[in-house]
């Protein structure tokens, strides 16, 4: 099956650009895509908040602290339809992973699914602006077993991510970010990397 990014863009895929295109395209049964680059900034500034990160990042979700020029390495698949990737940060005295997937639900939204236990599940839209991919978040909630605990409207962070081509250094460009009621921007990534698609075995 093709990726799920693929088959929710649809025709509109036409209206990325190329090589954001060819990014959210389908890899090719053993294959996967490599991506490596640096985040300008990564993590939360709020020092009062890292105690809160420290537990998203043991259950692989989003890491504690507040880093510069962050060297990172994302690894992705396509298994079955689903988007399946590892990203990997390189922080300081430590590799941080956080590990998602990516599936096709009903009406085009997309159901992604973050960390080693699939902890927290999004709900969000794809979209197109000016030859870029825009993520935006529906519906998030947490998973523990059989427990599942939906944040509540008023409660609910907004996510969004984009991804595009930067024509100027020729790499790929994303940033993604997360702005909570009252707090306002509570956590992000931002920054540029290569990508190719290679064969699993040498």
């Amino acid at each position: 099956m093709s990726s799920p990014y693929e088959r929710a863009l649809g025709d509109r895929i036409s209206e990325l650009h190329p090589k954001t295109a060819w990014y959210f395209r389908t890899i090719p049964d053993g294959q996967v895509g490599i991506g490596t680059g640096v985040f300008t900034r990564a993590g939360s500034p709020h020092r009062w908040l890292w105690p809160v990160f420290r537990i998203a990042e043991s259950l692989g979700v989003a890491f504690a602290g507040w880093e510069r020029d962050v060297p990172f390495r994302i690894e992705n698949r396509t298994i079955g339809g689903t988007a399946v990737a590892v990203r990997y940060f390189d922080l300081p005295g430590r590799t941080w992973v956080m590990p998602d997937t990516v599936a096709l639900g009903e009406n085009r939204v997309l159901r992604n699914e973050i960390g080693p236990h699939r902890t927290v599940v999004t709900t969000f839209d794809l979209d197109v602006h000016d030859g870029a991919v825009v993520l935006t978040i529906r519906r998030v909630g947490m998973r523990f077993g059989r427990l599942r605990i939906a944040a509540p409207r008023f409660l609910r962070p907004r996510i969004g991510l984009v991804e595009r081509w930067d024509e100027d250094r020729q790499q790929h460009h994303v940033n993604m970010t997360i702005d909570a009621p009252l707090l306002g921007r509570v956590y992000e990534y931002t920054g540029y990397f290569d990508y190719v698609i290679e064969s699993e075995t040498p």
